[in-house]
């Protein structure tokens, strides 16, 4: 079912429900926004059938950041859609046409044997088929405007998109990460990413508030589906993303110079989603909310050292 010609495709990155993408239809025509891995193309291609469409009806595919659950497979998705244009940041289009800079980054976070596992060869994207999307550029989606906004914090590479049809955005990793099991009965239960390499707390803080601007009913999060359905609600979640920023920098300030300073992150960010998930009344007892998290937990720790070091240096 689609909302607004919304389509959300689970790109299988991983485990159900954890990474998705989405295909957005306009009168025949279709452009999705992000794409997952290599391993994600059939199902992306699926998707596009199940909507009436054929590969030729896709015009844009647009990456909100250049890391590779996002954008890993673009490069060979675009070779299955003849008339597609990338549409990427100033930042991550020279990416897109020349991974392997990126494939080095994430080999040395995640090692070659996960990186083969998890997103198969990663193919670079013709450079005349990348679109440049600076602050401000409206992609026009068969008379529908898509608006990509700069929207640094989680990363400097990244904008999100405001469909004014949906009077959603499109948030990648900006708006946090919520996972459908750890819905509570306020609802959506949600904390920032501050993956390596580029979290910054105070940037991120501000792109949110840029977000929050335009009033969205609705955010469509790369990490899991939409939440909200009105601009309470999705105000509510973005001060539950203010409170943990500020908490999480705190962490990492108070830890700073331990000698087991990731061991100290690990266990402060536990802590701190666990008594968060408490308060939410997630329905999933300690054990559980720390499994669904637990990847989560190790990378924002790493991206809270990235942040840390930066600032030393």
């Amino acid at each position: 079912m689609s909302q607004h010609g919304i389509h959300t495709v689970d790109t299988a990155f991983q485990r159900d429900h954890f990474d998705a993408c989405y295909l957005i239809v306009e009168n025949g025509r279709g452009a999705f926004v992000d794409c997952g891995t290599n391993h994600s193309v059939p199902l992306l291609l699926e998707a596009i059938a199940r909507a009436g469409l054929t590969p030729a009806d896709i015009d844009w595919l647009l990456v909100t950041h250049i890391h590779l659950d996002h954008a890993g497979g673009a490069g060979l998705l675009l070779q299955h859609l003849p008339n597609a244009r990338a549409v990427a940041h100033p930042r991550a289009a020279p990416h897109l046409i020349d991974p392997s800079r990126i494939v080095a980054g994430a080999t040395a976070v995640y090692g070659e044997a996960e990186i083969a596992r998890s997103y198969g060869q990663v193919q670079p994207v013709a450079a005349e088929r990348v679109v440049v999307a600076a602050d401000g550029h409206v992609v026009d989606h068969n008379g529908r405007p898509l608006l990509c906004l700069d929207t640094p914090g989680h990363a400097r590479h990244h904008y999100c998109v405001w469909d004014a049809r949906s009077v959603c955005w499109f948030t990648g990793d900006t708006f946090g990460l919520s996972y459908r099991e750890l819905d509570g009965p306020q609802g959506a239960f949600i904390l920032p990413t501050s993956s390596p390499v580029q979290f910054e707390p105070d940037a991120l803080k501000q792109s949110i508030a840029r977000l929050l601007a335009y009033q969205p009913q609705g955010m469509y999060l790369t990490h899991y589906g939409r939440v909200g359905e009105t601009y309470a609600q999705v105000e509510q979640l973005a001060q539950a993303l203010y409170e943990q920023i500020n908490a999480m920098a705190k962490l990492g300030q108070d830890f700073e110079s331990h000698p087991d300073r990731h061991g100290k992150l690990l266990e402060g960010l536990t802590a701190l989603y666990q008594q968060r998930a408490r308060e939410a009344q997630v329905p999933l007892d300690e054990a559980q909310v720390h499994e669904a998290l637990a990847m989560d937990i190790e990378l924002n720790a790493q991206g809270l050292a990235c942040w840390l070091d930066r600032a030393r240096r």
